[in-house]
Order: C-alpha cells, then sequence, then structure tokens
C-alpha cells in the first residue's frame, strides 16, 4: 500500500472521525486490506474508536482464473514471460454504496482517478447510474483535482511569463460540486497558488486524448460545450460537461517481468523550464 498512508492521515485521522468527514482514497494500491489493517493500527495508537473501513476489490486480475480473460483481450499482445500485476481501473458505484452504508473511510485500490471523487458525490446526491450529464460533471471535477495542486498552478507555473506566487506553499483544491454536477473550485485560504481560468482550462485539457469523449469506467464525458467562469478570488466555476453512457469494457494495466527495472521520467518544458 501507499508508502506515505500514515504520514497522510496522522495528522487528520481524529478531527475527521470526530466532525464525521469520510475519507477516500486509492491508498490501498497493490495492498487494500493490508492498508485497511494499518489503519486500524493508527486508530488504536491515537487512542480512536475503531473506524469503519471499507476495502473496494475487484481490480486484481493477476490470478490464473483470470488468465483466460486476460488472454481473450490482450491477444497476440498476450505475455509469454510471468505477469507481476494485472488491474482493472474501477469505477465509483463501490464506492457510493461504501458510503451509503455507512464506511468512514473507503480504501481502494486500482480505481479510475476521478472516480474518487464521482463516488462521494454519487452517495450524496443519489443520482442514477445512467444520469451521464451529472456523472460526467461530477467526473470533470474529479479530472480538475486528480493531480493535487497542478491545478492551482503547480505545473501551469512558467516564470517570467505565467508568474505564481507561493509555489512552495501551493494550496490543495476543493471541489464544491452542486446538485447538478457542477462544480467551482477552490482553495483554502492564505495558501499559495493560484486558481484562474487558465489554471483550469490547461487541467482540464490534462491527458485528454478526445475532448467529446473521455472514457472512464462510470462514464463518457464531453468537454466541448463546457464553460469556465471566474466567480471570485481563486474561485473558478466549471459548467456545461455533458455525458455518455459508459464504455461496455474496463481499462485494464498488464504489466510483466521482461528483464528490465522501470524508471519513469517527467520533463517540464517552456523557455524558462530552468
Amino acid at each position: 500500500y501507499e508508502p506515505l498512508l500514515v504520514d497522510l492521515l496522522r495528522p487528520v485521522l481524529a478531527q475527521c472521525l470526530a466532525h464525521g468527514v469520510r475519507i477516500v482514497s486509492n491508498f490501498g494500491a497493490a495492498n487494500p486490506q493490508g492498508a485497511a489493517r494499518r489503519i486500524h493500527a493508527l486508530a488504536a495508537e491515537l487512542g480512536l474508536a475503531r473506524p469503519r473501513i471499507a476495502v473496494l476489490q475487484g481490480d486484481d486480475l493477476s490470478s490464473p482464473e483470470h488468465r483466460a480473460l486476460l488472454q481473450g483481450a490482450l491477444g497476440d499482445a498476450m505475455p509469454t514471460e510471468p505477469i507481476v500485476s494485472a488491474n482493472a481501473y474501477i469505477g465509483a458505484q463501490a464506492i457510493a454504496d461504501a458510503l451509503r452504508a455507512g464506511a468512514d473511510i473507503v480504501v481502494c485500490g486500482r480505481v479510475a482517478d476521478p472516480s474518487l471523487v464521482l463516488g462521494p458525490a454519487l452517495a450524496h446526491y443519489g443520482w442514477a447510474l445512467d444520469d451521464w450529464d451529472r456523472l460526467a460533471r461530477a467526473t470533470m471535477a474529479g479530472h480538475l483535482l486528480e493531480c493535487g495542486a497542478q491545478v492551482t498552478g503547480g505545473y501551469f507555473a512558467d516564470p517570467g511569463y505565467k508568474d505564481v506566487a507561493g509555489l512552495a506553499h501551493l494550496g490543495y483544491p476543493i471541489a464544491q460540486i452542486d446538485a447538478d454536477g457542477h462544480c467551482t473550485i477552490t482553495k483554502p485560504p492564505g495558501t499559495g497558488g493560484c486558481i484562474t481560468e487558465r489554471t483550469v482550462k490547461e487541467q482540464l485539457l490534462y491527458e485528454l486524448h478526445d475532448p467529446a469523449a473521455y472514457l472512464t469506467p462510470d462514464v463518457v464525458a464531453d468537454i466541448t460545450t463546457a464553460r469556465v467562469t471566474t466567480v471570485g478570488a481563486d474561485s473558478v466555476r466549471l459548467e456545461g460537461v455533458q455525458g455518455h453512457a459508459r464504455p461496455a469494457t474496463l481499462k485494464v494495466n498488464v504489466c510483466f517481468e521482461s528483464g528490465w527495472f522501470a524508471e519513469g521520467e517527467i520533463s517540464y518544458a517552456g523557455p524558462r523550464a530552468e
């Protein structure tokens, strides 16, 4: 599970439980059950009542009984080398069900990033699972939040061209989602960064292969009719997103041994990148 799990939860767990603030996260990673056990242990260390934790399962497709399913989907691309992991990106319905059942904390493994936000909205408003426009709007709220402080100016910053104040203390964004799924993006007062129409538009387009058909497990979102407007200082509203029926299949990551270590790299582009 997420190595920073305890560091993330220790400062906030007592207050969240005391005030009924539910926690939903994919910090279960490859071991959601282990994450849940560690959270129970942390609560005990802090002298708190044992929280009610829901663990979402169903994303792990690495067992032998799933091999035929993967073979049918991958065909000739099915690796002959040992499979290390195979995980489906699952959606928001199970998150909503867990919250409705009274979970204080929902621990997910592999789940689509926007579903972490759509799930609580589904549980709160009780939208139908085929209310495509509302699902798509809340999905795009989740899309704006999924990279944390990028929408508050993190990756937007390009010094001398797009200056952002307080980069060392960026505020994490907040999405205020209404009953129709429209959202207002803001951040805590006194924090660094900024939320503007430009930061929201850049993040809205992030990793969007088709603005008319952003595929998620819950809905196909269409932002071609979206409207982004300033409603206050560090407060931007997103409206007009449309939705279409969800895809018939789920996205799956399959990782296999091929004699290589993995290496990740991120590039920072722009005239003043250095």
